[in-house]
């Protein structure tokens, strides 16, 4: 035998519900499809570009500083430098005589990266011969033409391996993104990089040979470790300027990347020599002068973007011999199909944040901690090595969920006026069937008893009804309008809600009071306690409500406790609980049950001297009553007070919560 579990068959209205739900998603949803479809579009087209390369920059700069590379040394020839020397370019002479000096250190490799292709007398048969002797000297060429067409030869005295190009490819903010490490044509001798000639010179001292790649053939690898190469659509790049091998660069983070030294220590001996031994020695123009300058939005330098060409040529150096040796990450991209997956993803959580979060303060919460979570993503990706497109993300999230916001603001607004005018609808057609039925009659009663001769005991209370019942609809009618903020007592009294609530409930104490009800007259001691309350979180149809409670409860003592002689009222704050509490000593019938949850208002008392009375069920003021206690969170007791008397009782949460 087969038994079914109940919870597991869904009922049909809910299954109803589920449909229509989500038939009203998918009409929903055509607006938010279409953003990113437009999105998509615009970062096909390029117009996003710019703004995923910021981006890109910001979030490598903001990366935690990476401790100074001591493989790596850079000589820079200063502006004092070119003083001394009184003229520019730097003789060949005082090159020479700095090569020799450095070669006294035994680095490994030195790169002079500085052009050479015409003597710089005095002294260029000198620095011949130390290019000749020095199979270590890594010199630099520029191998792609200038817009005239023209290019920079190397030192003639440097063989072709010696020799690497200092070319860049700049993107059209002029920013350095990407390394070149070679290029080539069939009609064109391959050429390597400035940087990969001296990374390979320094890997080859520990077994590590260049070779190609093996995942695609085409690119470089040292090792296991094999460079991605850059395509056209990479990252954020659209029809990007692919020709020849190109990799991201990953520049170092921190303020000291490389150790610095001067024209002018590496003369007066200045340095320690483990500095030099065993390292890459960098030589380069530091002057502002030399114009010898990059560009890179991912470096702070002193002026923002700008850095020397040698510190450039230093990093692209280092990127290559940490990723073989110390396994620091190489930056790569998804592909194409995973990159819009992820587009398309944060899109349709932007456009069912409405499924989730009704108010339109709750989906702007949403959606700022919704925008927050792809930036973290991306920069944390970016620390793993991965560069994630985020614009494109932010677009679609922040106008999908912007639009939803916008049109649930609206649709506020539209359901707000046509509630207003049900609801007056609903008063309107309350009193007529009032005045037509029930109070056609009591003005027939009282008709009849006013022409008695002896008049009825019970004239006085009719004719105050009829008032109450006449007073009830002007009331009412005042009150239909929620977003008043005024709140009506009697006929005369007008209160303002934006005063601090506690002033509020004094006010209605002291109003309810003064009203003539037979109980409340024969009350000879009062408590009263109203201190400040919490009320950042209470918008003012909450307030409004906590003051009819008030005056519901104070009316009911009033009208039901028979004989009371003592009235307890406070409102206060108690531990992290916000209460209200009203009891009296009289004799009746409390509520339902010891402890509700949420409000009970309504009390018809009994009028027997049983101190603790059965408890009867609720009326209408208590399905009123729930909907507060519901709206604030909080809970109602309604219990009968020792040795006799009823306390009813209202507390809520003194804390903001997060979905108010």
């Amino acid at each position: 035998m087969i038994t079914i579990q109940p919870d597991i068959i869904m009922k049909p209205d809910r299954w109803q519900a589920v449909k229509a739900g989500v038939t009203t998603w998918g009409r929903g949803a055509l607006p938010g499809v279409m953003v990113i479809v437009a999105v998509m579009m615009a970062r096909l087209s390029g117009a996003l570009q710019f703004w995923e390369l910021v981006a890109f920059d910001r979030f490598l700069r903001l990366r935690p500083p990476e401790p100074m590379d001591e493989r790596i040394v850079i000589v820079g020839i200063t502006e004092e430098d070119i003083q001394r020397a009184r003229t520019y370019p730097i003789p060949d002479r005082d090159i020479a005589d700095l090569l020799k000096r450095l070669q006294t250190y035994r680095p490994i490799a030195i790169g002079l990266d500085i052009v050479r292709d015409i003597p710089v007398e005095p002294g260029n048969a000198e620095l011949t011969s130390v290019f000749r002797s020095s199979k270590n000297a890594i010199g630099v060429e520029i191998a792609l033409p200038d817009r005239s067409g023209f290019t920079v030869a190397p030192p003639p005295a440097l063989p072709p391996e010696q020799v690497g190009f200092a070319d860049a490819v700049l993107d059209a903010d002029g920013y350095q993104r990407r390394s070149l490490l070679g290029a080539g044509s069939h009609q064109q001798e391959y050429r390597f990089s400035f940087a990969i000639r001296l990374a390979e010179l320094y890997l080859a001292t520990r077994g590590i040979k260049l070779g190609n790649g093996i995942r695609d053939r085409e690119a470089m690898r040292f090792g296991s470790i094999e460079f991605t190469r850059v395509q056209s659509n990479s990252g954020g790049y659209v029809g990007a300027d692919a020709g020849g091998n190109q990799i991201l660069l990953n520049v170092r983070s921190g303020t000291m990347p490389f150790r610095v030294l001067s024209l002018e220590q590496i003369k007066a001996g200045q340095v320690d020599p483990n500095w030099i031994r065993g390292k890459i020695v960098l030589i380069g123009m530091m002057s502002f002068s030399a114009k010898d300058l990059a560009s890179s939005g991912a470096i702070a330098g002193i002026n923002p973007g700008r850095i020397y060409g040698v510190e450039m040529q230093a990093h692209e150096t280092s990127q290559m011999i940490s990723a073989v040796l110390d396994r620091r990450s190489l930056l790569q991209v998804w592909g194409e199909g995973w990159e819009t997956l992820w587009i398309a993803v944060w899109g349709l959580l932007g456009m069912s944040l409405g499924q989730f979060l009704r108010s339109p303060w709750k989906i702007l919460i949403g959606l700022l901690v919704a925008s927050i979570s792809p930036i973290a993503l991306c920069y944390w990706l970016i620390l793993l090595g991965w560069w994630v497109p985020i614009v494109p993300v932010l677009l679609v999230l922040v106008l999908n969920g912007a639009g939803l916001t916008a049109a649930l603001f609206y649709r506020h607004e539209q359901e707000l006026r046509l509630r207003l005018e049900e609801r007056q609808f609903a008063i309107e057609q309350t009193f007529n069937a009032i005045h037509s039925g029930p109070l056609q009659t009591l003005v027939g009663i009282l008709r009849t008893a006013q022409g008695e001769a002896t008049p009825s005991p019970f004239l006085p209370e009719l004719q105050r009804l009829n008032q109450e019942l006449r007073a009830v609809y002007g009331s009412v009618q005042r009150d239909a309008i929620a977003d008043e903020p005024h709140l009506r007592m009697g006929s005369a009294i007008e209160l303002a809600l934006q005063a601090p609530l506690h002033e509020l409930l004094y006010k209605v104490y002291s109003n309810t009071l003064e009203q003539e009800l037979p109980y409340l007259k024969t009350i000879k001691f009062k408590i009263v306690q109203f201190d400040p309350l919490n009320t950042s979180h209470l918008r003012l149809e909450h307030k409004r409500a906590l003051c009819r409670f008030l005056e519901e409860a104070l009316c009911n003592v009033g009208k039901h406790a028979i004989e009371a002689t003592r009235l307890t009222v406070i409102c206060t704050q108690e531990g992290d609980r916000q209460v209200i509490r009203v009891a009296d000593n009289g004799r009746g019938k409390p509520s339902q049950s010891e402890t509700l949850s949420l409000a009970e208002i309504d009390r018809d008392r009994e009028t027997t001297e049983d101190p603790n009375p059965k408890l009867q069920p609720s009326g209408l003021g208590t399905q009123l009553a729930k909907n507060l206690a519901k709206q604030l969170g909080g809970a109602f007791r309604r219990y009968p007070n020792q040795p006799k008397g009823t306390v009813c009782e209202l507390t809520w949460s003194a804390k903001r919560r997060w979905f108010w």
